[in-house]
């Protein structure tokens, strides 16, 4: 998983979590990484946001040991990126040319242990479920038009707890 901080145009910032079957971030090559865009909630906050102001911070936690990774980076979006046929299920790719690369502090870092993976996570041969969240009345009116969520034979997962 890593979190990325991007600004839009007028500077207002954003963070978002992506995350990923291991492995889902790669590393091309010495200044160069790439990673998956999976379907959201539709409003390309943070990737929306590279289309007008392409530097990024991206902050990778390993809850296990603590130990952090900061980057920063000039990331670009290519609709026809050879890595995209890569990545069942994403929507396009992103890459992130980096410019700063250093570790951090981890004494303040919490330890978690994996519970489970994302049942959402698109993996090879395999339909994720919706969201239960994209089949209320809210969001219905929002998704875009070929979202998997619209259509009444596409399995909607059941009712995330409410913790």
């Amino acid at each position: 998983m890593v979190f990325i901080a991007t600004a839009d145009a007028a500077g207002q910032p954003d963070c978002s979590y992506k995350g990923g079957e291991p492995g889902f971030v790669r590393v091309l090559d010495d200044r160069t990484l790439a990673l998956p865009s999976y379907d959201g909630n539709g409003l390309f906050a943070s990737f929306g946001n590279v289309l007008v102001n392409p530097q990024v911070g991206l902050l990778f936690i390993d809850f296990v040991s603590g130990n952090r990774l900061r980057m920063r980076g000039e990331a670009t979006i290519d609709p026809a990126d050879p890595l995209l046929a890569a990545y069942p299920g994403a929507q396009f790719v992103v890459r992130i040319r980096t410019t700063l690369v250093y570790p951090n502090c981890r004494r303040y870092v919490h330890r978690y242990a994996l519970v489970e993976r994302s049942q959402f996570v698109p993996k090879t041969g395999a339909v994720a479920p919706a969201p239960d969240w994209k089949q209320e009345d809210w969001a219905c009116d929002s998704l875009p038009v070929a979202d998997p969520a619209l259509d009444p034979s596409h399995p909607v997962a059941p009712a995330a707890p409410n913790y």
